[in-house]
């Protein structure tokens, strides 16, 4: 093969050993490797060799690794947000919320590990403007459950510090894990603590804003 025909199809599409891997193939590797390691471990080599194909094909199909990881964060981060509520008991749709994040959290293990890090170090318009729009759909959720609480049932708050506040204490859970393991006898069982933990941190902030009669 020529050097010129060689360059040509080093631009191109890898063939060979990658025959059969896609986008799809590349976005599930990346979505697997986000459950077990920190955003920085996950590369365009790691990616590919958990895929099968090439390294190359992260440039083929999406330019660089960045914006493959663009696309993983996009798609984890619409299955995860629900729109507003339109009606309901507002203590229960704040329940209701205050699972579904930490549901998200233990399916996207590193996601706001990854939104961090990415949107730390990158310049993307792209990548900032969905980063912002992602956490912006939470913060509406929380407002629109202040609206619903026509009883006046729980007390005032700001519904950007809540969101702050549930990201980090469901995250922590699931990114401190090895912390947690110190703390806990050999042989626990993880599924019951998070579980347990789960229901403690919905009864704390339950309880925590729900108005207080006025004393006399």
């Amino acid at each position: 093969m020529s050097e010129k025909a060689s360059a040509k199809r080093s631009k191109g599409r890898p063939d060979a050993a990658s025959a059969g891997v896609g986008r799809e193939a590349l976005i599930a590797a990346t979505r697997q490797l986000l459950q077990e390691l920190p955003p920085q471990q996950v590369t365009a080599s790691a990616i590919a060799r958990r895929a099968g194909g090439d390294p190359a094909l992260v440039r083929y199909y999406f330019g660089n690794r960045g914006k493959l990881l663009l696309e993983v964060a996009q798609q984890i981060g619409e299955e995860g947000h629900a729109p507003p509520p339109e009606d309901g008991d507002a203590q229960q749709l704040l329940a209701d919320f205050i699972h579904a994040t930490f549901r998200f959290t233990r399916s996207a293990k590193n996601m706001q590990r990854l939104m961090l890090d990415e949107l730390d170090s990158t310049s993307s318009p792209e990548m900032r403007q969905s980063v912002r729009k992602w956490n912006q759909i939470p913060v509406d959720n929380y407002a629109r459950i202040k609206e619903l609480d026509e009883a006046g049932e729980l007390t005032d708050f700001d519904p950007l510090f809540l969101h702050l506040a549930v990201v980090g204490i469901s995250d922590f859970f699931v990114t401190g894990g090895p912390l947690l393991k110190l703390l806990l006898p050999e042989g626990s069982d993880m599924d019951e603590l998070a579980r347990r933990y789960e229901d403690f941190v919905e009864r704390l902030l339950i309880d925590g804003l729900r108005k207080r009669p006025a004393a006399d």
